[in-house]
């Protein structure tokens, strides 16, 4: 009962599409391992990720790297 609640509510939230825009070639490590925690593998590559206060996160890190579009 619980994973399905969960997942309904997972279904309904808003996603962001983060674009690859910049290789994390000479900036920090940290910044590296960001980039391939959002699973993003290469340049112009797009991943769709849940608008969470994680993700928002993630991506203030690495803003100087990627897009966001809603």
């Amino acid at each position: 009962m619980a994973k399905t609640a969960k997942a309904s509510k997972s279904a309904g939230a808003k996603r962001l599409k983060i674009t690859l825009l910049r290789s994390a070639t000479g900036f920090n490590k940290t910044q590296a391992a960001t980039v391939i925690g959002m699973g993003l593998r290469r340049l112009n590559h797009t991943v769709e990720l849940l608008d969470t206060p994680e993700t928002r996160g993630m991506i203030h890190k690495v803003r100087h790297l990627v897009a966001v579009s809603e």
